[in-house]
């Protein structure tokens, strides 16, 4: 019978994972004004309904807004941001988006 090295265990091939296109991609703000017409509990509801947070972080944007006359509420990529910039609009909060840095 012919003798027969046993089998040499080699570590399995992980194929490396490719970055995402979006992961170098420019972020913006999604920034609050302050306005003199929006009642804060109203402010508080929209930043609630839009960003489904918890009341508690809600009125810390809030008291910001009212404080310091704006809040940064949020960073994502340009599209996401441009869209929670037209949905506070359609609640008629003054927002905007700003490059981040």
């Amino acid at each position: 019978m012919p003798v027969v090295a046993p089998a040499k265990k080699t570590k399995p091939f992980i194929a490396p994972v490719a970055k995402s296109e979006n992961e170098h991609a420019p972020t913006f703000y999604v920034v609050c004004w302050n306005d003199p017409v929006n009642l804060m509990v109203y402010v508080t509801h929209v930043f609630m309904k839009i960003f489904g947070w918890n009341k508690q972080k809600a009125e810390k944007h809030m008291m910001e807004v009212h404080e310091k006359g704006k809040s940064v509420l949020i960073r994502e990529g340009a599209e996401k941001a441009e869209f929670y910039v037209h949905q506070l609009q359609n609640y008629k909060l003054q927002a905007t988006m700003e490059p981040a840095e």
